[in-house]
């Protein structure tokens, strides 16, 4: 018997305020029914976000300093404090519809964060969790970073994986909150690149492993047309 479907998204390079949108209203079509499943994989230009329960006081730059690096900034939904996305980091937005997983919060993230930890495995680094401060870590210093929403049952906004991060730019910010805690890459644990290409494949494969459905890759306009039949067919009922 096959799996109810899911879909992935691969988008490359995307604005965050672009990206943002393309969430919102995906979710909105989950929450509806109008779409199954979907994790969105891409990467941001630089850009700082201030999740619900954080502030400016881990920003440890000016807002016009930001602007000068042209990095942008944004407050949104998702939990946890302040992060910075940017080239060399891959994003991972899944909109899922947890109450087919039987899910509550925490229990999401920890399925998150195993899917982080086995891609990491398969590189050789060892992943690990802290309970106190969600996301993955190696021996102290944080790789990975995780933050969500869930509105009605559906997900979205999801986690970042450093792999080839110019690191740097996270001394701009306490990173989560945390003062004192370093960000690594898995270029830096590797010393040598890594295979963005490679590393979505164990994404994916570690996320079926995890999210069991029938996940297939589609294009924003294969979904965007398949909206538009469910709405037509709504209507002609």
């Amino acid at each position: 018997m096959l799996k109810e479907k899911g879909y992935i998204l691969e988008l490359g390079l995307i604005d965050y305020k672009e990206a943002l949108a393309l969430q919102r209203h995906l979710w909105s079509k989950r929450v509806k029914g109008e779409l199954p499943d979907i994790l969105i994989v891409l990467e941001h230009p630089h850009v700082i976000t201030v999740g619900r329960r954080g502030d400016l006081s881990n920003l440890l730059v000016p807002t016009e300093t930001l602007k000068s690096m042209g990095i942008s900034l944004y407050h949104v939904e998702r939990g946890g404090d302040i992060t910075y996305h940017g080239p060399g980091q891959l994003i991972v937005y899944p909109i899922l519809n947890l109450r087919g997983y039987g899910y509550r919060v925490v229990k999401y993230i920890e399925e998150l964060e195993e899917v982080l930890i086995r891609v990491l495995a398969d590189f050789g680094i060892r992943g690990q969790r802290d309970s106190m401060n969600r996301g993955v870590w190696v021996d102290g210093e944080k790789i990975a970073s995780i933050g969500v929403a869930i509105r009605q049952w559906v997900s979205f906004h999801g986690f970042a994986l450093n792999y080839v991060t110019d690191l740097k730019y996270f001394d701009l910010i306490h990173p989560c909150g945390l003062k004192g805690k370093k960000m690594v890459s898995m270029e830096k644990l590797l010393g040598s690149s890594v295979s963005k290409d490679y590393l979505i494949e164990r994404i994916i494969y570690h996320f079926k492993e995890i999210f069991m459905k029938d996940w297939i890759k589609k294009s924003l306009e294969e979904i965007d047309a398949q909206t538009t039949l469910v709405k037509e067919t709504i209507a002609s009922l």
